[in-house]
């Protein structure tokens, strides 16, 4: 099973100054949270922000990317979310490209009854079975996406795909102005160097959670070996 970490609540799309397509209701729906913030946060250009990469990608472009990275259709998907803006809705593009499609109160409806009240838990729940799938893809690069790409990659390589969001957000603007295998060769082009592949990186070039360093437990201090000679 694959494990896709989707970030499309509400408040955070409002707080991004994203906008998707929704119409008037959108912007309205989005303006009225985002005047929560009025005091802190600038105008923005939602245009500006999809061309700078600050925008998730939405479930259907989750899904299209990874079609275009030949993923089958049979494949099966556990979508960990919280509250997913227009819902169903917005959901629905995804299911009718991935049938096997799961979330966790599709899997443990009755189970999960006693952590409902608390979010934190449930978000937990989602991390561990993110953590444990064979790969794990994210529309976002949220805190969550980046501790469960340095989890996965410090306890042993599993394929973590992060979304170029910069340059697929142009691409998707568009997708559906060009043939199938022209859009897929450019989902392949943009996405090359971040497919989770085992590459060697340098030290200290890269936030620590998403890319820890792999001498923390391997390689004792200088001066403690030194001591533990001198002590034998």
């Amino acid at each position: 099973m694959q494990g896709c970490s989707l970030l499309f609540e509400p408040d955070m799309l409002a707080f991004s100054g994203c906008y998707y397509g929704g119409g008037e209701k959108e912007r309205t729906d989005l303006a009225e949270i985002r005047k929560r913030w009025v005091v802190t946060l600038p105008d923005v250009s939602p245009e500006e922000e999809r061309q700078r990469g600050k925008c998730p990608l939405t479930p259907h472009e989750v899904g299209l990317m990874l079609q275009a990275l030949s993923f089958s259709n049979d494949t099966y998907l556990y979508v960990a979310s919280g509250e997913i803006y227009r819902g169903e809705e917005m959901l629905w593009p995804l299911r009718e490209l991935f049938r096997n499609f799961y979330t966790k109160e599709m899997l443990a409806s009755e189970e999960l009854k006693p952590f409902l009240p608390y979010s934190s838990r449930l978000a937990a729940i989602d991390y561990i079975v993110c953590e444990e799938s064979n790969v794990f893809i994210s529309n976002n690069n949220g805190n969550m996406a980046k501790l469960l790409s340095g989890r996965r990659r410090y306890m042993g390589h599993k394929r973590t795909i992060r979304p170029n969001s910069k340059k697929l957000g142009a691409l998707f603007l568009k997708w559906n102005q060009t043939s199938w295998t022209n859009f897929a060769d450019s989902v392949r082009y943009y996405q090359r160097g971040s497919m989770g592949e085992p590459d060697e990186l340098k030290p200290g070039k890269q936030e620590f959670l998403e890319h820890p360093y792999s001498c923390i437990c391997k390689k004792p201090p200088r001066n403690s070996t030194n001591s533990t000679k001198n002590n034998g």
